[in-house]
């Protein structure tokens, strides 16, 4: 099965649009036709950009959708407690989490919406894709 490491930004828009292909990304997950791979690191950077109050209250995020998620993916995600160091991303370092956890379990892929790491397209054996590309991959 494949491993997956999905970026907070997909996160972030399947809790704002419930509709939209980051929650059709987040359904696929929740009935196992991938293994999520994440961090504790990126579970952190997931919980502060939800809780932002300028994302929060316009969007109009409630704290129970938030934690529920949260809860979700430390229960039912493959969670690696700590990265190796990669320092591949220049532009912008705090990318370079999701390269790291990608690395350290062998995922196949990383699902962005990022440009920092969408550029780079595929590092070692990860592919780096959209939402939209995985979805066509992994229907």
């Amino acid at each position: 099965m494949l491993k997956v490491v999905i970026d907070t930004n997909q996160f972030v828009s399947a809790l704002i649009c419930k509709q939209g292909q980051s929650a059709r990304l987040l359904d696929l997950w929740r009935r196992q036709q991938f293994i999520l791979v994440t961090s504790l690191e990126i579970i952190a950077e997931i919980k502060k950009v939800l809780e932002y109050s300028r994302i929060s209250q316009k969007y109009k995020l409630n704290k129970a959708d938030i934690q529920s998620l949260l809860v979700l993916i430390e229960h039912e995600a493959v969670v690696l407690p700590c990265l190796p160091a990669v320092h591949i991303i220049k532009d912008d370092p705090e990318d370079n989490k999701f390269l790291a956890c990608a690395l350290a379990a062998k995922a196949e892929y990383i699902v962005s919406g990022d440009q920092h790491l969408l550029s780079l397209g595929r590092y070692e054996s990860i592919s780096i894709v959209t939402v939209k590309d995985f979805l066509l991959i992994c229907p």
